[in-house]
């Protein structure tokens, strides 16, 4: 049931409620072209339309508003919980394509340091300063542990 037709529901009992305050009497009549008309005014050949009603009872009106509100809340709860499900996918996706592009980085560099002699930085004034035979076995060392952190 949607959150419409208890709304409905909800005053339909209403007006039902105070249906025996207002009750009229409802006539019906049927046109030479066959149209069937309802009205609260008597007119020619017009017969009286049997309504019974009876009183709401208020208890019922409360359960029903009581279920319209705990639908709703309900509702938003389920609202909530997907919007943060998104932003936990939404993370995740940005965690996944951050961890990509390390992959793709440290990989490159990788094949870099495999393929290179000499291995450099660039110092504070863009100057080379090449690695020395610890310092190359070193960054290697450090650029694999990347690899394996990224890429696995």
């Amino acid at each position: 049931m949607n959150a419409n037709t208890l709304a409905a529901l909800v005053l339909i009992l209403a007006a039902a409620s105070t249906g025996t305050v207002f009750a009229q009497q409802i006539y019906k009549w049927t046109d030479d072209e066959g149209n069937v008309y309802y009205s609260d005014m008597p007119t020619e050949n017009a017969e009286r339309v049997p309504i019974q009603s009876r009183p709401t009872d208020p208890a019922v009106v409360q359960d029903v508003q009581q279920a319209v509100a705990d639908f709703e809340t309900a509702e938003a709860e389920k609202k909530d919980a997907a919007a943060a499900q998104a932003q936990i996918n939404e993370e995740k996706r940005a965690e996944d394509r951050e961890r990509q592009d390390n992959c793709a980085k440290y990989t490159e560099r990788q094949f870099q340091f495999t393929r290179s002699r000499r291995i450099y930085r660039l110092d504070e004034n863009g100057e080379r300063v090449y690695y020395d035979e610890d310092e190359m076995t070193t960054a290697r060392a450090a650029v694999d542990d990347k690899v394996a952190e990224y890429c696995n």
